[in-house]
């Protein structure tokens, strides 16, 4: 009979999962939850704190069945560049306004792959930036400064 082996690594993932699941769902509690049809604040943190708890015991049946390779190379560049965009277009957003903002965010993090052309970095920001501004703006309507206070224009 073959020994049940856990892989740490996932193992720790999972209990991290569960505790910050439960975490969530007690704190969810505290709120009002009402039904499906009127939902409460704490209904939505509930269900995600559930789904939380559910993801972290999937994880935790894959780490008792399956031992994993160890964690390789860590993507430096990806991390340096892609976190921080989202919290440029957060500080920007109001200065620049929507466009500049997605612009550049999309600019910073296209430059996470070391296969990331420069002109090819322009062409994937401009492109998104006119889908963001189409989908948002236009298609939905959303009021938001489309370029802002810190341009003279």
């Amino acid at each position: 009979m073959k020994s049940l082996s856990v892989d740490r690594t996932n193992g720790l993932c999972a209990v991290f999962f569960i505790g910050l699941g439960v975490f969530f769902a007690f704190e969810s509690l505290d709120l009002e939850l009402g039904t499906a049809l009127r939902m409460g604040p704490g209904y939505f943190p509930l269900v995600l704190a559930g789904i939380l708890i559910l993801l972290g015991v999937v994880v935790l049946i894959d780490a008792i069945r399956v031992e994993s390779e160890p964690i390789g190379h860590i993507a430096w560049r990806g991390l340096v560049l892609i976190l921080p965009a989202p919290i440029f277009f957060g500080l920007t957003v109001r200065g620049l306004g929507f466009v500049l903002s997605i612009f550049h965010t999309c600019l910073i993090a296209s430059f996470a792959s070391q296969k990331m052309k420069p002109l090819t970095a322009l062409i994937l920001s401009a492109g998104l930036t006119l889908f963001a501004l189409i989908v948002f703006s236009y298609a939905l309507g959303l009021p938001f400064v489309r370029f802002g206070p810190w341009l003279r224009f």
